[in-house]
């Protein structure tokens, strides 16, 4: 079972993605801003793994054929390696190279987009308690 407080966490942190994105000129509290929802999105599947019974919803509930939760599973992959490629182009991009800045713009629009994906795919996976 789901709880809407990892939704309701979610978007809460693309709020906050959403302001740093558009104050890359306070570097502060732009790269803190990104870190911080970066580890906030390593974080929840070990929490939702910590906190969940997966193998009743998915095995004994037979769920694990479900499209939904396959096309979420590639969606977070997918966030996960924009975010590599982004914290790369970042780190160039603080040693000088001005070449990464239209990529690491270009990167952080993808981000946001599979971000959002993967919070609406995670919504719709929601089941509010019995």
């Amino acid at each position: 079972m789901f709880t809407a407080e990892t939704v309701i966490g979610g978007f809460i942190t693309l709020i906050l993605m959403l302001i740093a994105y558009k104050l890359p000129h306070i570097r502060w509290f732009h790269k803190s801003t990104m870190a911080l929802v970066m580890l906030f999105d390593l974080a929840m599947p070990f929490y939702l793994y910590m906190n969940r019974d997966w193998k009743e919803r998915l095995i004994d509930g037979g769920e694990i054929l479900n499209f939904l939760i396959w096309m979420h599973i590639g969606l977070v992959v997918t966030l996960y390696i924009l975010y590599f490629m982004q914290i790369k182009a970042g780190k160039a991009l603080a040693k000088g190279d001005e070449e990464q800045r239209e990529n690491h713009r270009n990167q952080g629009r993808g981000i946001l987009l599979t971000r959002t994906l993967v919070l609406l795919t995670g919504a719709l996976l929601y089941e509010p308690p019995e």
